[in-house]
């Protein structure tokens, strides 16, 4: 379920683009640009696993995420589980390495959509952003924040615009001067206004390192 990225931020040129591109359009990138290099972003590629881990870490600290995830695996002896071994496990099980109730049922709903074929990550690739975001919207426990940080961090798509992260909403509050915390409409007037397009996804990594608070 490794599958190969394409049209993502993989290599220094390609990251150089954008970052030349977002210099010269939006001047309140420039001085990020200058003070934190290219763009470091490089996509997972393991989907399923990227699904799964996304999950586990909902709500949580980074620390608690960690510690879950290292269980989580302990409990496989170490290797992370396919589709059919994951659903072999009880709820008792998954629970014990510290899974609430609800992250036990959406991740063997995930699974369980994997192996009937719901979810097909040998046909993501040729899919849009927003029908990548409808398909993995329609199983549980995954929203849009979810879905823009699965396009952005494991596909590599260039051209995600978190509207819903609160980083970027804070960020983007804070760099251009906005007396109140923006929504998506405002979010994409500022998009539009700093002539993003094709880079959003590069443009919000900037607005989180401005933060330091790069989603991982």
């Amino acid at each position: 379920m490794v599958r190969k990225v394409k049209n993502a931020v993989a290599s220094e040129d390609t990251a150089r683009l954008a970052a030349n591109h977002l210099a010269k359009n939006d001047p309140v990138l420039a001085p990020l640009i200058e003070q934190f290099g290219l763009c470091t972003i490089r996509p997972h590629q393991d989907y399923y696993r990227e699904l799964v881990e996304s999950i586990v870490g909902q709500q949580l600290s980074v620390k608690a995420a960690a510690s879950i995830r290292k269980k989580f695996l302990e409990l496989f002896g170490g290797t992370f589980p396919e589709p059919e071994l994951l659903l072999q496990k009880s709820v008792e099980e998954l629970r014990s390495v510290g899974f609430s109730g609800a992250k036990v049922r959406y991740v063997q709903d995930l699974a369980q959509n994997v192996l009937e074929g719901k979810v097909k990550f040998e046909e993501i690739d040729e899919l849009s952003n927003k029908s990548v975001v409808s398909e993995l919207t329609a199983g549980k426990g995954i929203g849009e924040w979810t879905a823009h940080m699965f396009l952005m961090f494991c596909m590599g798509r260039l051209d995600v615009l978190p509207v819903g992260d609160l980083g970027i909403r804070n960020g983007i509050q804070r760099l251009y001067g906005l007396s109140t915390l923006p929504g998506p409409d405002e979010i994409k007037a500022v998009a539009i206004q700093g002539n993003w397009h094709p880079y959003e996804s590069i443009a919000a990594w900037y607005i989180w390192q401005s933060l330091d608070n790069t989603p991982k």
